[in-house]
């Protein structure tokens, strides 16, 4: 079967799965759904994989719209790997719902839940493989309500109604930005096509190119997370189911960066390198903001949201960098940071994924996601511990996982900024590199919180002491997106050689040979010329280790320079496995001999002097990010407020509390200044009312001399 007979099959099982849950008892539901939506993926999987690596071709052509043109739906690479990622998502996220949606069976209706699943799957496909505007517009749309109909499924909460309404809101806004950018494309061209689109591309003059780019990126950005329109992503996350939050932050804030790249490299390419810079910087202080944010939150989904909103503007820097770079002509780097980008936007729909559910997994196992009130609880749910530790490492972007060979592709595309001629545009990318190096550092610190505190230790209440190990089909979701990050850690020359297939059609270059040097490859069937000096010098650093059995062209990612510089930068995750295991093991040897051979002994471990270490002196989750607090105050600045219990005197108190309010740094310095000047504006009104006639009048008549005053200056 082709892709041609496999995507309308997938259309045929969402719709399968939004009419048999009225066919089938209560409590089948949590499992026809799974199974349903995880069948629903594996077609997804298949079609995208022959469409992306097989070379596929998807288009099928709909019914005519007036005279605006033919509606489409077709698949091009880059569709095909935005496919690929929503199947790799759905499929673990299907089976987690089979057991994590029972807990709802008694007080809520599945059926419902269900329809808006299977509809939000099958509005998601549709908005990667449509062909024209209006089919965009309205798979955009399809997929806007069902997401917010979603997070809204507890709606007797208020919490939930208020974070939906605040999603649904900026979405739209975001939507009808996007819109409008689509009307003035199509405005020059007279059709609706993306083939049409294309073509007249080059002939949309700058000013109307600047348009356009300004309200695709900032129309866009809002379901991508990006600041200033980040605020709906953590008030959604914490009151939304676990498993559509696992889809909101690993797949629905992806077609933000699908909307990003298609129009501004693709339909209607920027031509200078202003307009990648202000994805770069936005991306990077996205990046930054998100993930302080992150470093001060305790409670994990909260932590969670901030976290996306870091990892899209690390993507968003990327697409930035690849801008820039396509714009002042160096093709080859440009596709080099699409790769990183998008390789990254894999890994962090991978990890984010196995975070949540194990996040679920942790609230279902203890009742609580509060971090100071968990701890110790990886001896009740060590299975869930395990795989929760693969996606904190690979979220933390620690070798050899996934999260660092993204990350590490991004920052070596920062460094590539010497090769510009601009001394301005060099400085902009050497800031925005630091701020994402700071952004990484500052990642390792959240998660080793995460872990430590809720995993580790003491149990700091009762809940977490009697934490019980999440249910089988839990558990199997999160072995395999832990499987996942190890795979794509641990083998990146595989990997990016099919996100190459995706980019090439992008920046008009492929970088598969510029990063994967074919060590593994014959030199008679070699095509890329490599010195037999290096050559021999990679060989002799263990570089074709495996080439008698693996296929492929090697497990060196490595970027060749000039003659002075042959190597720009190297690596290897495979090889760094290796090394690894085996310090590891060589260590675990050498201890278990220490303690055969020289007496050691087990023992309590010591607790300060004191009898027995009481859950109340262990380090909270808190405790660990207050220097965080403390260093970043000036850009923190919560809002304090302070009740003190006096004694004998002013200067006398017995008690005093000090309540710290977050106040995000977006709405300090973007909403709060309109909103104080619409207030003030308002009090200014309010006090206009007096309530005399005879004020009333006056205020009419100094409105008309002002109408004459301005009729008269016109004339």
């Amino acid at each position: 079967m082709s892709a041609m007979h496999l995507l309308p099959a997938f259309f045929i099982l969402c719709a399968a799965g939004a009419v048999l849950p009225f066919l089938t008892p209560q409590r089948w539901l949590a499992i026809l759904l799974a199974a349903i939506g995880a069948l629903a993926a594996l077609i997804v999987l298949v079609a995208s994989s022959m469409l992306l690596v097989f070379g596929d071709e998807f288009h099928l052509a709909l019914w005519p719209v007036l005279t605006l043109g033919t509606l489409t739906l077709e698949a091009d690479p880059l569709s095909a790997f935005f496919l690929f990622v929503t199947g790799l998502v759905f499929l673990p996220v299907s089976i987690f719902s089979g057991t994590y949606l029972t807990k709802y069976l008694a007080h809520h209706d599945l059926r419902y839940f269900s329809v808006l699943y299977h509809a939000l799957f099958a509005s998601i496909v549709l908005v990667l493989i449509t062909g024209d505007v209006i089919s965009f517009l309205v798979a955009w749309e399809l997929m806007s309500i069902a997401s917010y109909l979603l997070v809204n499924y507890e709606f007797e909460r208020a919490e939930s109604s208020r974070a939906g309404y605040v999603m649904l809101a900026m979405s739209e806004g975001g939507t009808i930005a996007v819109a409008i950018a689509f009307i003035m494309i199509a405005g020059a061209t007279g059709g609706l096509g993306f083939s049409e689109l294309r073509s007249v591309a080059p002939t949309v003059t700058d000013a109307l190119r600047w348009a356009i780019f300004l309200l695709s990126f900032f129309g866009f950005a809002v379901k991508a997370g990006l600041i200033p329109f980040n605020s709906w992503l953590p008030l959604a996350h914490p009151v939304a189911p676990t498993n559509v939050s696992a889809l909101l932050s690993a797949v629905i804030v992806n077609l933000g960066i699908y909307g990003i790249v298609r129009v501004n490299l693709d339909l209607a390419p920027t031509t200078g390198a202003a307009p990648g810079l202000i994805v770069l910087v936005i991306g990077s202080l996205s990046a930054l903001i998100g993930i302080l944010y992150a470093t001060i939150q305790d409670e994990m989904k909260r932590l969670l949201a901030h976290s996306t909103i870091e990892n899209m503007g690390i993507i968003a820097a990327g697409i930035g960098a690849a801008m820039v770079f396509v714009a002042t002509g160096h093709r080859v780097v440009a596709a080099i940071a699409l790769i990183a980008a998008l390789y990254h936007l894999a890994n962090h729909s991978v990890y984010k994924a196995l975070l949540f559910i194990g996040t679920g997994a942790v609230e279902a196992g203890t009742g609580t996601r509060d971090l100071d009130r968990l701890g110790g609880i990886i001896h009740g749910m060590p299975w869930t511990g395990a795989f929760f530790l693969v996606g904190v490492l690979s979220i933390a972007a620690l070798p050899p996982f996934n999260g660092f060979v993204s990350e590490w592709l991004t920052l070596q595309t920062m460094l590539r900024s010497a090769v510009l001629s601009s001394t301005v545009i060099k400085i902009i990318f050497a800031i925005c590199g630091a701020l994402l190096a700071l952004t990484a550092g500052l990642a390792v610190t959240c998660f080793v919180k995460v872990f430590a505190t809720g995993f580790l230790g003491m149990p700091r209440s009762q809940a977490a002491a009697e934490a019980r190990e999440a249910p089988v089909g839990t558990r199997t979701s999160l072995a395999l997106l832990a499987a996942l990050c190890v795979m794509l850690g641990v083998l990146p020359t595989y990997v990016i050689p099919v996100i190459d297939r995706a980019v090439v059609p992008l920046a008009h270059e492929s970088a598969t040979a510029a990063l994967v040097p074919p060590f593994f490859i014959a030199n008679t069937q070699r095509p890329e010329n490599l010195p037999p000096a290096f050559l021999s010098e990679f060989h002799d650093l263990g570089a074709q280790v495996g080439r008698e059995f693996l296929p492929g062209r090697g497990l060196v990612v490595l970027h060749r320079g000039e003659e002075r510089n042959p190597v720009v930068f190297a690596m290897s995750t495979s090889y760094m496995l290796i090394a690894l295991a085996a310090i590891l093991a060589l260590t675990f040897i050498a201890f278990r001999l220490l303690t055969r051979y020289r007496g050691f002994a087990r023992g309590a471990a010591w607790d300060g002097g004191l009898r027995h270490l009481s859950p109340g002196l262990t380090y909270t989750a808190t405790g660990f990010s207050n220097p965080v607090r403390v260093i970043f105050a000036a850009l923190l600045h919560p809002a304090a407020s302070e009740e003190s219990t006096e004694a004998v005197a002013v200067h006398f108190r017995t008690a005093i509390r000090r309540d710290y309010t977050e106040v995000h740094i977006i709405d300090r310095f973007v909403l709060q200044p309109p909103i104080t000047i619409l207030r003030n504006l308002a009090e200014v009104a309010r006090r206009m009312h007096v309530g005399h006639v005879n004020a009333y009048a006056a205020y009419v008549l100094l409105a008309l001399l002002l109408v004459l005053i301005v009729g008269v200056g016109l004339l």
